[in-house]
């Protein structure tokens, strides 16, 4: 098995993904490295700025693409690349090991590192950021009494541009808006033929869209005097002009992403990679590029027409060069040369539905032109969107198959409570007075106490994998088996692990376990718990665990399970929906941003939160993890002897956690969750709610959820709100019952836990 490793979600990258869905390669395992999960296509953000598209419609988003593939997403930038170790460097986490890399990672802007341009010009890359924050800027400059807009760069993408914010201005009533078109050169487009260029400097003029060219800009400045939210920028011209303006579009040609250019691979004069007909780099048979950051003998111009063509030529020459290695012979397939169009249809988006085309240097235009673009970018982009906006399958994309029996991982691959419960039940309980919380008295941990009458807290949690990643997998187990610790308000402070590698060869079981510690590292040293050990096997899967244990100063300062009283108000510090949301990705039906989410909450650790249930002198505690908020909050309310009531409509989720439930899709532990179902109370509206199912929803790396009293809740909330906590909610109120066993459904046993929905 060999390591293909893509770095970059660009237009030829898509299409390779697409092909491995349709035809893996046996001998490759597939990573995926982007920063961002959405893959913007620059082809048609002119109609985006221009009001003709949402921005859901020109994005891809690469993670349900990938999971087809099955390819691991990695979501880190790339900072570096060393092809003498075979190691591509990421921000925040280890490098990553390739056999066999590519390169689609497309341009920068040239110029931001000229005197405030940084500061105060939006640029069109990265176009991730240019999409996300052009709206916002538009509708600010169209409350001014007068509008000015700079757009620097007159080449194809910047005349577009200036088109577009045209049209989108027109149609929000402001046709008075000044606009002007700024180059350095001595005319518009220069890259193409004189009457295509002079077509559109005709269309501008028209439009009373300004061009000055052969001017260059040094700097921009904020105007003195102007407001913070609507500073008036001056652009400084090398001959000392200035130019005032409202807004500045920064668009004056491609330039190579500075990490790129800092690396071993040979360069361009511009710092773009250098490569071979074959997309191979130059001097590296086992690295490729393609797209903008691409460059070939015969120079190119930066243009994605390119990179979309170069897609299918990089897909079957990535294939041949792993069944090359695979086979240790330069023999077996042979890579094909890509061999780029002499010349192309150009079509330039006006923006009031009308497009300029150029073919052979004659330009040509009219409303059938952006008919064909837009019915062209649409094919396209319909290719490799698998999800709507809503999460909804496309009709391109049918069900994975064979996904359905496949067992979920994380804290979904718990063994049941029931048969938990009764095995524990006939194992028996050994009599010990140093005993704290043990078999005898069940609570998160177990606590032993010592000889001077201090307290030793610790706990055991592991899981089987829930991703292809293995640093995110560490670092979310340290996390998950910590929570036990805080849940009782003990710092965590030693921790040894337990970890089952895959079986493969002796490099690669190094490499999971080295990026699975290290991702363990990550969280338990930010919250100074010190690895000290553990132990490694091999199996069929991976399965990452922690003992960690703490001390506490007396059997007192520990928040147990027991504790609630009638009235205490149920706080629980983070969303719900992690479950369900892994099935999904499993399933690819997951978007790129709902588990980037769900990451984000697990990866965050409860320490905070810790602190925050002893501030305000929480009554009982325990984190939500596999059995669901409904399963751990009934050892709650049993071990108290208490009822409670929750409301459905104060529970936090997780983003697309709604979407999920109302498309049917569950964890596989679900249903043992959902056993408990007949205990309940439910009222007419809470059962027919849509988020019902949540409850029994198993998380990994789950809330904390405690008990306060009702004229501390809101300072609870609201501290930790203040620690980071932003979702967390009062989700219910302890009320009086007897101590029964909420998991046995019986009838009389039906009132200790009611479900409302305000």
């Amino acid at each position: 098995m060999r390591d293909l490793v893509l770095v970059g979600g660009g237009h030829a990258h898509v299409q390779v993904l697409a092909r491995l869905a349709m035809e893996p390669i046996p001998s490759a395992r597939v990573a995926l490295v982007v920063d961002r999960t959405d893959a913007v296509y620059s082809g048609m953000v002119p109609g985006f700025v221009a009001g003709q598209y949402r921005a859901d419609q020109l994005t891809i988003d690469v993670r349900p693409l990938a999971r087809r593939a099955g390819a691991a997403v990695i979501v880190a930038a790339a900072t570096g690349f060393d092809p003498s170790t075979r190691r591509i460097e990421l921000t925040g986490r280890p490098a990553l090991h390739y056999d066999v890399a590519s390169l689609d990672v497309g341009s920068t802007v040239r110029g931001l590192d000229l005197p405030g341009v940084a500061v105060h010009a939006l640029a069109t890359r990265p176009i991730g950021r240019f999409v996300a924050e052009i709206d916002a800027r538009l509708a600010r400059v169209v409350r001014r009494d007068r509008i000015r807009i700079a757009v620097v760069g007159a080449g194809a993408g910047g005349g577009e541009l200036a088109f577009s914010v045209r049209a989108r201005l027109a149609a929000a009533g402001r046709r008075d808006a000044e606009i002007t078109l700024i180059d350095s050169g001595a005319r518009v487009l220069p890259a193409m033929s004189a009457r295509v260029a002079a077509r559109v400097a005709r269309r501008l003029a028209a439009y009373d869209i300004t061009v000055h060219s052969g001017a260059r800009v040094d700097r921009i400045e904020a105007e003195p005097g102007s407001a913070s939210e609507l500073t008036e920028k001056c652009l400084i011209l090398h001959d000392g002009a200035r130019l005032a303006s409202d807004e500045v579009l920064w668009v004056p040609g491609a330039s190579a992403p500075a990490w790129l250019s800092s690396t071993p691979l040979p360069h361009d004069d511009a710092g773009f990679v250098r490569v071979r007909p074959t997309l191979q780099v130059v001097d590296h048979d086992d690295v490729f590029a393609a797209g903008d950051c691409a460059a070939f003998a015969r120079p190119l111009p930066k243009a994605g027409v390119y990179a979309v063509r170069q897609g299918p030529s990089l897909a079957r020459n990535l294939r041949a060069r792993l069944e090359q290695l695979a086979h240790e012979t330069a023999g077996t397939r042979r890579l094909r040369p890509y061999r780029a169009q002499r010349d192309f249809l150009a079509l330039l988006n006006v923006g009031d539905g009308t497009a300029i085309g150029a073919k052979w240097g004659l330009p040509v235009e009219g409303r059938a032109l952006f008919a064909l673009k837009d019915w062209i970018d649409r094919r396209f982009m319909r290719r490799f969107q698998v999800l709507t906006a809503g999460g909804e399958r496309t009709e391109a994309f049918p069900a994975m198959p064979g996904m359905a029996d496949v067992p979920c991982g994380g804290c979904a691959a718990k063994v049941g409570a029931a048969p938990l419960a009764r095995a524990l039940a006939r194992l028996g309980v050994p009599p010990d007075a140093a005993v704290v919380l043990g078999l005898a008295e069940a609570d998160d941990v177990a606590a032993v106490a010592t000889a001077d009458g201090a307290v030793v807290v610790a706990s055991l949690d592991a899981f089987r994998a829930f991703t292809d990643d293995p640093w995110l997998v560490g670092r979310i187990a340290a996390v998950n088996a910590a929570s036990d610790l805080w849940a009782k308000t003990v710092a965590p402070r030693f921790a040894l692990a337990l970890v089952t590698v895959p079986e493969s060869g002796p490099t690669r079981r190094e490499e999971t376990l080295y990026q699975v510690l290290a991702g363990a590292r990550a969280a338990l040293d930010a919250d100074g718990v010190t690895l000290v050990g553990g132990h490694s096997v091999t199996g069929d899967a991976l399965s990452v665990g922690f003992a960690v244990w703490g001390a506490a100063p007396d059997r007192d300062a520990l928040l147990r399970q027991t504790g609630l009283v009638p009235g205490d108000h149920l706080v629980l510090t983070k969303p719900l929906g992690t479950g369900l949301l892994w099935r999904a990705d499993m399933l690819g039906e997951a978007r790129g941003e709902w588990i980037e989410g769900a990451v984000a909450s697990m990866r965050r650790s409860l320490a905070a939160a810790s602190r925050v249930a002893r501030a305000v002198a929480a009554s009982a505690g325990t984190d939500v993890t596999g059995f669901g908020l409904a399963g751990h909050l009934a050892a709650l309310l049993r071990a108290s002897g208490v009822g409670a009531s929750i409301d459905l409509a104060r529970l936090p989720l997780l983003p697309g956690a709604r979407e999920c439930l109302a498309r049917g899709v569950r964890s596989t532990f679900h249903a043992e969750n959902a056993r408990m179902r007949q205990a309940l109370r439910v009222t007419p509206d809470a059962a027919r709610h849509p988020v019902y199912d949540i409850l029994f929803d198993p998380q990994t790396s789950g809330g904390l959820l405690f008990g306060v009293a009702p004229e501390r809740s809101a300072d609870a909330v609201a501290r930790l709100h203040g620690a980071g906590d932003d979702q967390a909610a009062v989700i219910g109120e302890v009320e009086a019952s007897g101590a029964h066993d909420i998991l046995d459904a019986t009838a009389e046993h039906a009132s200790t836990l009611r479900v409302v929905c305000s």
